[in-house]
């Protein structure tokens, strides 16, 4: 059996100091940190506490060496007692520290996305944009059936943004392709979005599923509607818009179903950006339109 051979009133050593270092650079990390929090620029703060930017610079690196006044001014221009600027636990409730802690192990090439879903689903446009419901999918998935039900079913208006850009433009959406490319369609559709939008402050939204590849309008849909993805399986997409009489789908391409299957596979991801996400497949209308009913009364209530 193993004896423990400490003394009972045996009192701890106190810790060594830390490097001279590492205490710079603890500093100047806590001084960055107070700045950030205040949203004060380097500048701003060198010029708040008669600092030289240079300096400060140094300081915040870990690299610079400071007087105590000076240390004392800068507390003095951020608002806080010196003893502060030596803390090694910030003042902000739990929840923010692990918030934090959380944002500093998420990559940087992911960042964007987490400040975009923070914003949506926190900031003032939160609780306006879940009284305009878009939905957005391929063709063939259901949306201007659903949609259309839905908008009666909330009593709202139903939109088809298509078919709000042949009004805008007073001509088909296939001669909008034709006479102005992809490009000249992309930037009509972006107005008409914007319009349609701030024209409603409640209505149910059909949006085409290409709007998923342009950043800027896909970001803006997000926004200020709530989303949900009406999705179904390739093949059903493909039956469902023949059934309907467009035969335009496989009109000269023998690998429209492989075309069609890579479209899916690439947009997937931008899909997944909606609030929600609806699967049709072998569901019939009545079948899909519970199931988008029964979700959204769940997930508005939110």
């Amino acid at each position: 059996m193993a004896l423990d051979v400490t003394p009972s009133n045996s009192t701890a050593l106190p810790s060594p100091p830390a490097p001279d270092s590492t205490f710079l650079q603890l500093l100047g990390t806590r001084i960055r940190a107070l700045r950030s929090r205040r949203s004060v620029t380097r500048k701003t703060l060198a010029q708040n506490a008669d600092v030289s930017e240079r300096h400060l610079a140094q300081l915040e690196s870990g690299d610079g060496n400071i007087s105590v006044i000076l240390l004392r001014r800068i507390a003095v221009a951020l608002d806080v007692t010196l003893a502060d600027l030596f803390s090694t636990e910030f003042d902000e409730p739990v929840e923010k520290r692990l918030i934090q802690r959380f944002l500093e192990g998420i990559p940087a090439h992911r960042l964007e996305d987490v400040v975009y879903r923070l914003m949506r689903d926190f900031g003032h446009e939160e609780k306006s944009r879940r009284y305009r419901v878009a939905l957005i999918g391929l063709r063939g998935a259901g949306k201007s059936t659903l949609g259309a039900r839905l908008g009666a079913e909330l009593n709202v208006p139903f939109i088809e943004l298509d078919s709000e850009i042949e009004k805008d433009t007073g001509i088909p959406i296939a001669e909008i392709f034709s006479l102005y490319g992809q490009p000249g369609y992309r930037a009509i559709e972006r107005r008409t979005l914007e319009r349609v939008i701030k024209q409603h402050d409640r209505a149910v939204f059909s949006i085409g599923g290409g709007v998923v590849t342009e950043k800027e309008t896909y970001d803006y849909l997000l926004t200020h509607c709530y989303t949900v993805w009406i999705k179904a399986r390739p093949e059903e997409h493909m039956s469902r818009v023949i059934a309907q009489g467009d035969l335009r789908i496989m009109a000269g391409n023998d690998r429209a179903m492989e075309d069609l299957r890579r479209i899916l596979e690439v947009r997937e991801p931008l899909y997944n950006k909606a609030d929600m996400a609806l699967d049709t497949a072998g569901a019939n209308p009545e079948e899909s339109f519970a199931k988008l009913r029964a979700t959204l009364e769940i997930n508005l209530r939110q």
